[in-house]
């Protein structure tokens, strides 16, 4: 990405916000160290200087005045200020000579002024401290004073330490923000060109991944899942309009034919009407495809969920079973039915009866004769299933996920015929209904199951959804 577009990046904004946000946490760190050191250090000195007052203001008065030059005498730094002085404020002892009119006479400490001070310290010059002052029980006014000097020092060197720090922090947090903003920028950029490149129709492609299993691997591992369903989607399409075509070109270039044929040979109104019917029946043919087609997509846009309900499956099983119990003794063949207790889940009883009619359809039709074909509604781990099973060929393994997919038929099934929309139907009520398609072998033969998921309800609502039907064991 261009340099000069990097600054109307989202990253780029970030970077900013998140720096400016360091450094005015840093500003209000520094100031708070600043402030903290500050006030301990006064601390310190307050605590020395009442310490001090309380063990002279317990001395006798003959005492005071050498224990405030001893006082003084200790002070190897000449911070330490001190001035005992009589009723008339006459200078008794120490190195204050003249008393601050602005101190309180309290035994607290507090900021003063101390101005005059002897020579043989630090001259006239005033000096900024911290002292205390109290009267003693015959009258006599003693100040003890501390030069904060040294306070201010260390608060200029925290000061300045601060200020030292804050600028190399600021460029620390720019550099690793651009840093990460320029890492996610590429990362990004890598994101686009996948997407142009899938824009262009190479759908196959997918998103790069790091592998580090953050959100963005997350997302993106989302995103590529999309984008799988969507390629598969697009193929199932042009598959679907392929194979459209060729199923719809053969029932139209038989109504052609019939209809050349019955203008040129027809003669009487029976022939002529006779045509007509083996044409209509190829047109409905045809017909049965695009509704097959139109039907599963309907249902694969979900337009029927809103209808869902609570429904027995041991009901949507019996109405299958009156259904296609007389197309059984037609081709000699036995249906039997299995039902157990009620099977309440939430669906379309409608959708569920035409997905059990496909697969009894489909059963049907490859049984061999004299054999059984059944339809059960099991539990298994407190889990509905719908199955139905048939003593036929069976679906090899390789093509139990192809028969799925519209128009596909096996090849020994196409002599049978159908339009191979059967089970893609079955599938698409399936997955609207949030269920499980399984195949799998009978040995011989193939079992079809439908999971279902089971829907909680009253004992009361059961029993008024079963509608006080038999579930017993029913064979014809």
């Amino acid at each position: 990405m261009p340099w000069r577009s990097f600054p109307r990046t989202t990253a780029f904004r970030w970077t900013l916000a998140i720096s400016s946000g360091f450094a005015a946490m840093a500003l209000v760190l520094f100031g708070f160290i600043y402030w903290q050191t500050a006030v301990l250090e006064r601390q310190r000195i307050d605590l020395l200087l009442i310490r001090a007052s309380e063990r002279l203001s317990a001395l006798p008065g003959t005492d005071l005045a050498a224990a405030v030059g001893d006082w003084l005498a200790s002070d190897i730094h000449a911070v330490r200020y001190a001035g005992l002085f009589g009723l008339d404020k006459r200078h008794l002892a120490g190195n204050l000579l003249v008393p601050p009119d602005d101190l309180a006479v309290d035994g607290r400490a507090h900021r003063s002024v101390f101005a005059g001070i002897s020579r043989d310290r630090d001259g006239d010059d005033p000096e900024v401290v911290r002292a205390v002052a109290w009267r003693q029980s015959d009258g006599r006014l003693v100040m003890l004073g501390y030069d904060i000097d040294e306070l201010e020092l260390v608060q200029n060197l925290v000061l300045r330490a601060l200020g030292l720090g804050l600028l190399p922090a600021l460029l620390l947090s720019l550099i690793i923000g651009t840093t990460l903003a320029l890492r996610a920028q590429r990362r990004v950029a890598s994101v686009h060109e996948a997407v142009g490149r899938i824009v262009q129709g190479r759908l196959a492609e997918r998103l790069p991944l790091r592998g580090s299993g953050d959100d963005m691997d997350r997302l993106t591992m989302s995103v590529n899942g999309m984008l799988g369903e969507i390629e598969r989607l697009v193929g199932e399409i042009r598959a679907v309009g392929n194979n459209i075509a060729h199923d719809l070109r053969t029932p139209l270039t038989r109504v052609r034919m019939r209809l050349e044929r019955g203008r040129e040979e027809a003669t009487t109104p029976d022939a002529f009407r006779l045509c007509i019917d083996r044409a209509i029946s190829s047109v409905d043919q045809a017909l049965s495809v695009v509704s097959a087609i139109l039907r599963i997509g309907e249902i694969e846009h979900g337009r029927r969920r809103s209808q869902f309900k609570q429904i027995d499956l041991v009901n949507v099983a019996q109405d299958a079973f009156e259904l296609y119990e007389p197309f059984a003794e037609e081709r000699g063949l036995t249906l039997q039915l299995d039902s157990g207790t009620a099977a309440v889940v939430l669906g379309d009883a409608e959708l569920l009866l035409e997905a059990v009619g496909n697969l009894l359809d489909n059963a049907l039709k490859y049984a061999p004769a004299g054999s059984t074909v059944s339809l059960s509604v099991l539990r298994q781990n407190e889990q509905p299933i719908l199955r139905v099973a048939d003593r036929g060929s069976g679906i090899a393994l390789e093509d139990r996920e192809r028969v799925l997919q519209r128009f596909y038929q096996i090849e020994k099934s196409r002599t049978v015929g159908g339009s191979g929309l059967g089970l893609s139907l079955v599938d698409a009520i399936s997955r609207l209904h949030g269920f499980e398609l399984r195949i799998s072998d009978a040995a011989p033969g193939c079992i079809v199951d439908i999971l279902c998921v089971t829907a909680v309800v009253s004992g009361a609502d059961r029993a008024s959804i079963c509608d006080e039907r038999d579930h017993a064991k029913i064979v014809f």
